[in-house]
C-alpha cells in the first residue's frame, strides 16, 4: 500500500491545473521535509538501542565465554545470548526501515522544490503601480504606469 503514494501523488502532479497544484507542492515539500527528519530522528534511535542490545550482548558473553557457543547453524546455544541477538537484529531492521522512508522523504522534498523553482511564474496581480524606467539618448527617463 506504501508503494502506490508516490505513483499517486506524481499522478496528482501531472494531471492537476498549474493553480490546483499551488498548495500541494507550496505546502507537501515541508511536509516531506519534516517527515525525513522525523524518520531520520527515529532511525537514529532505532539505531542506538541496537547498539544497546549489542553491547549487552556483548557484555554477556565476556563474562562467560560458553554463553556465546554457537550452533551448527550460526545461532547461539544460550537462549539469553540468541534472544539479545534478535533483538539486535530486529532493531537494525527497524533502523532500516526508517532510514528508507526518511530518504526517500527528503528525495521527495526536493523534487518537489524543484518543480516549484522550475515553473514559470506569471507576474503578480496585486502590483497596484509599477515604476518604469528607461535609457533615452543619453539620459535617463522615470516613469509611473498605472493599471486601472
Amino acid at each position: 500500500m506504501i508503494r502506490v503514494y508516490p505513483v499517486f501523488l506524481a499522478l496528482l502532479l501531472m494531471t492537476g491545473r498549474a493553480e490546483a497544484q499551488g498548495p500541494l507542492v507550496k505546502y507537501g515539500k515541508w511536509v516531506l521535509a519534516a517527515g525525513a527528519i522525523g524518520m531520520n530522528y527515529q532511525a537514529l534511535l532505532a539505531h542506538n538501542r541496537a547498539d544497546d542490545s549489542f553491547d549487552a550482548l556483548e557484555s554477556y558473553c565476556l563474562e562467560l565465554q560458553q554463553r556465546c557457543a554457537l550452533g551448527p547453524t550460526g545461532e547461539y546455544l544460550d537462549p539469553t545470548s540468541e534472544a539479545l541477538y534478535q533483538n539486535t537484529l530486529e532493531h537494525d531492521h527497524t533502523a532500516r526501515n526508517w532510514l528508507i522512508g526518511g530518504e526517500a522523504a527528503l528525495a521527495g522534498a526536493a523534487a518537489l522544490f524543484v518543480w516549484e523553482l522550475s515553473r514559470p511564474k506569471g507576474r503578480p496581480r496585486n502590483i497596484p503601480f509599477e515604476p518604469e524606467i528607461r535609457s533615452i539618448r543619453g539620459g535617463t527617463g522615470l516613469g509611473l504606469r498605472v493599471a486601472f
